[in-house]
Order: structure tokens, then sequence, then C-alpha cells
């Protein structure tokens, strides 16, 4: 049964919830949502005018427009309760999305008609260094961990375990996500092969669910809410602290890209490397005439090896395939580090001469893709992840199984995006260690010890956009057609019976925790996973 902690003044404000609940009820059962009692929510924290509710209708997607009736800034985690409570506890309740950066690329975190929550504007509220975020010791489990609100950047973590020398062990490519978005996903890079996703890293969350209820949730404390939340999909709550383990970090990293004209020696050293033990990031790429070396995500190539590469590129039919190779190191391994790094390169049939090194600091590295939403960036760059935000994005994220890359190589890489001539994006593949990934929590992956990641990174003007969604439906039903078992990562279906292919024998469970935690359909509409007819059988 689940342990419900009360929030400050929570007493109170449930008093007046229910003295204007029916009054509310009357205002909600004709489809008006724009007048929640002032009592409940403050007005000056629910918005309507046109800019609120244009932002908080769109995503970087662009791709998707659904306006909400109304915009909650909250200052406070009692906003978000007290609002989900309330439709939670009104005849026709509406339905509720908390947005955090806007990240998402299918329209997930809107709500048409219903309620998006900013959940940025709870930072406002912070006003330490640490930005809200306290790092302690936890002497039982033998670690340091973070807590951290669910709305701040895991650049905010990064900030604020570095004033302690220490730093998270998963992270994503682009830091500029919040904590609680990619928890609700997964939260994937080239360092998950070693610790896993960002959901793997996790001891503690705060969740307000559908129901409104606050609930502290663990392993070892309410974790069938623990487990459903992540990976969740928001389905089942919404993420407002998490406790995140962190451990001693690297000053600096060894930064080394690889270039392959061989797909099969390509991924062979992928899977060498991620079963080595000795880097601490990795990931490959492809290279085409429309995914050059350089791109948004980071410079790294000088003008003469651009140029080198190129050369390459036109002679190998326009393609080829590039790992790239972290180590980190501090003054303690400063020594050895070299020694490793070549030791192991000796190991790689990578193209010789075409071997391409970088010494940096851990920020400059983490920090590679710029800040696509303001100025405020760890290090001021980031000119060309601005410009490519303001572009349409039709990405298409799948985990393929090892089994069929050869395979998912000739039909998609080599066939169906060599045919399509126009601009693209980055081309990401690579692998990952499935005894990485938690089987209790929500996330989908292939059925295989390794599998591989495929990020289709598009960037294209919104006249281009439905090119670029042909292209990703020609890829899926190239899988189907040879039953190459993929599954989505931001995973985006338009039938409940795509859904419960997605979940597979998890779908059972999934549907279970929604309606033990949001029966009333209320939380990330979305996503598109649910409907009142769904349930009035259940």
């Amino acid at each position: 049964m689940a342990t419900l902690i009360p929030c400050p003044n929570s007493s109170s404000n449930f008093v007046l919830l229910l003295i204007f609940l029916i009054i509310s009820n009357s205002i909600c059962i004709s489809g008006d949502i724009t007048i929640i009692p002032n009592e409940i929510i403050s007005s000056s924290k629910l918005r309507k005018d046109p800019t609120s509710i244009t932002m908080a209708s769109n995503d970087y997607g662009n791709l998707v427009q659904e306006p909400p009736s109304l915009v909650l800034y909250p200052s406070s985690v009692d906003d978000v309760i007290n609002l989900v409570k309330f439709s939670n506890n009104i005849s026709a309740p509406f339905t509720v999305a908390a947005r955090g950066r806007g990240h998402s690329v299918r329209g997930q975190a809107t709500a048409a008609g219903g309620v998006v929550v900013e959940m940025s504007s709870l930072s406002s509220s912070d006003q330490d260094s640490n930005n809200g975020i306290r790092v302690s010791w936890d002497s039982s489990l033998g670690c340091y961990y973070a807590d951290v609100g669910g709305e701040k950047m895991w650049a905010d973590v990064l900030r604020a375990g570095l004033e302690y020398g220490l730093a998270p062990v998963s992270w994503t490519d682009y830091l500029y996500l919040t904590v609680g978005g990619t928890l609700s996903n997964g939260g994937i890079s080239g360092q998950s092969f070693l610790h896993g996703p960002q959901i793997s890293n996790v001891l503690e969350l705060d969740v307000i669910t559908g129901k409104g209820d606050f609930v502290t949730c663990s392993k070892d404390v309410n974790p069938e809410l623990f487990f459903a939340v992540l990976g969740g999909l928001g389905q089942f709550g919404i993420i407002t602290r998490a406790r995140i383990v962190l451990e001693k970090a690297p000053t600096r990293v060894k930064w080394l890209r690889l270039i392959y004209s061989d797909f099969s020696i390509f991924t062979r050293d992928q899977e060498h490397l991620i079963s080595s033990n000795v880097p601490d990031y990795v990931e490959g790429s492809l290279i085409t005439d429309k995914s050059p070396p350089n791109n948004w995500r980071s410079s790294f190539y000088s003008p003469s090896h651009y140029s080198k590469i190129n050369s390459l590129l036109n002679n190998k039919q326009g393609l080829l395939y590039s790992i790239e190779v972290v180590k980190y190191y501090d003054e303690q391994t400063a020594d050895t580090v070299d020694q490793e790094i070549e030791v192991l390169m000796n190991e790689l049939s990578y193209t010789r001469g075409f071997i391409f090194k970088k010494d940096v600091g851990l920020i400059d590295f983490l920090g590679r893709v710029g800040n696509t939403d303001n100025n405020n960036n760890i290090h001021e760059k980031g000119s060309a992840a601005k410009a490519a935000a303001a572009s349409v994005h039709p990405w298409l994220n799948l985990f393929v199984p090892k089994s069929r890359i050869l395979d998912f190589n000739a039909g998609v890489f080599v066939d169906i995006i060599a045919r399509h001539n126009h601009s693209s994006g980055p081309i990401l593949f690579y692998p990952f260690h499935r005894i990485k990934w938690d089987e209790r929590m929500s996330a989908v992956i292939p059925d295989e010890e390794i599998f591989y990641t495929l990020g289709l990174l598009h960037s294209c003007g919104a006249q281009e956009a439905g090119i670029y969604e042909e292209l990703n439906k020609e890829i899926i039903k190239f899988c189907e057609e040879n039953e190459i078992n993929i599954k989505q990562y931001l995973p985006h279906y338009k039938s409940k019976e795509d859904w419960m292919k997605h979940f597979g024998r998890k779908w059972n469970t999934f549907q279970e925790m929604k309606t033990k935690f949001d029966p009333r359909l209320i939380l990330s509409p979305g996503q598109r996973i649910f409907t009142s007819a769904d349930f009035s059988d259940i």
C-alpha cells in the first residue's frame, strides 16, 4: 500500500478543494477548465495568454500543435499536487502534462484542451549556489548522491556535483534536458554500455500520481510505482525529485574518433570496446554526403581532417562509419592513460591513418552539444545547435537486436537512406549491454544480450517534413517485413495495437499500473497510449 507523504499546507488546501468541488464540477462538465478556484491555485500562476499557450502547444520536433486550455507556472510542488488532485476529484477531469524544456519531438508533453505544467517554473524559487540540488553521502550504500528536482537540467546536476568533485556516471549527449524528462524515457548515451541508462542510476523518486498523491518510492519502498515511472513515458506520475548516484569526477578526457569503411568491422570493434572495460564512452555513427563529419552535435574535426575524411568518403561510395571513444583520467591516472589507449587501439581494425585525437576537460566533452534553448551555457558555444533547433525534427530512434544488424545495414544504411538525397543530420549507431537495464522498469528493449541504438536525428525545413516521415515509415516497414524485432526509443504510435506490440509481455503490467496510479487518464495524454474506451471493460 502506497505511503502518502503530506506536503506543507496540503490539509488546508484539500479542505478548500472540497469546498469548491461542486462549483468546479459544473464548470468542468461544460468543458470550460479556464476557471480553477483561486483558493486551489493562484490565478497568477495559471495563464491562457497567446504566448504561453503557443509555447506549450509545440516542442522541439515542430511537428505537432496541440494547444492546452491553460498553462500552469508553479512556484511549488504543492501547486502541481493541487492541480492534479483537483482534476481527479471532479466529474469530468481534464488532462495534465508536465513539460520540462520542450525537447520531445512528437507532442508527448502536450495536453490538448487540458493543462500543461511548465516544470521549469519551479526552479525560480531556488536561491542557493547549487540551484536547489543537495549532494549527500549514503553510508549504508557506500555512495554519494544528489537530490535533484525533476525540473532541473542535467547541466545543473553537473555543476552542482563538480562543486564536490563528483558527477553522475550516465549522461545524455545533450545536457539541457530535464531530469524528470529523461527518467521518464530512459536517458541514453555512450556511457550506457558501462553504467546502464540514466534510469538504472536512480536510488529514489518523489512522484505525484494521477490521483494527486505525493509518493516517495524506491526499489524497497513503493517499488511498483518506482519501476513503473522509470521509462514509463509520464503515464503514472510526475517526477518532482530524483536521487541520482554520483561518483568521483574525472578532470579530463582522451577523446578519439576512428574511421571505418566496412560495417562488419565497425560493429565488431564497437562490441570489442564495450566488452574491454577500458573506455568510458563509446558511440558509433555514420558519415555520408548528407550527414557530414562535423555537425550540430560536435565540431570535432579540423579543416584538414575534414578534407581528408571527405576524400575517403568519395572513394567509398559516400558511406563511412565512425567510432567515438573516450577515456577519462585525472592526476592519478595521467601517467598511464596514453599507454592504456595505445594498447586498446592496437586491438582495433580501423582504417589506418584515420584516427583523430583530442585532449579536453570533462566539461568541454560533456558540454560538446551547445545549448539550443538560450545563451546560458556551461561554456558559450552552439550556434549550429541553435540553428538546428529552429528546424523541424522528424527524428526516428530505434533499438535493433545484434543478430540482425547486418541485414539492417544492407536494407537501411546502404539502400533506403542512400536513396533519399536530402539534407539530414547525425546518424548514430552504437551498442548496449542488456544486463545494464533493469527488466522491472517500464522501458522496453530487444530480447538480446547486445542491441544497438539507431538515432536518425533529422533536421529539415517544414516543407520537407513529409519526406522524412516517409523515410521513417519505409525503415519501419522494412524491419517489419524482414522480421527484425526493433523497439522504438522515444516511441510514438497511433493505435492501441501498436502500443501493445511495443510493450509486448510488459503490456499487461503497464496497463495495470495505469489503472492503479492514474485511473482517470489524467497524465501525459500526448503519448496517445490510453483512451477512456480502453478502460471501459476494466
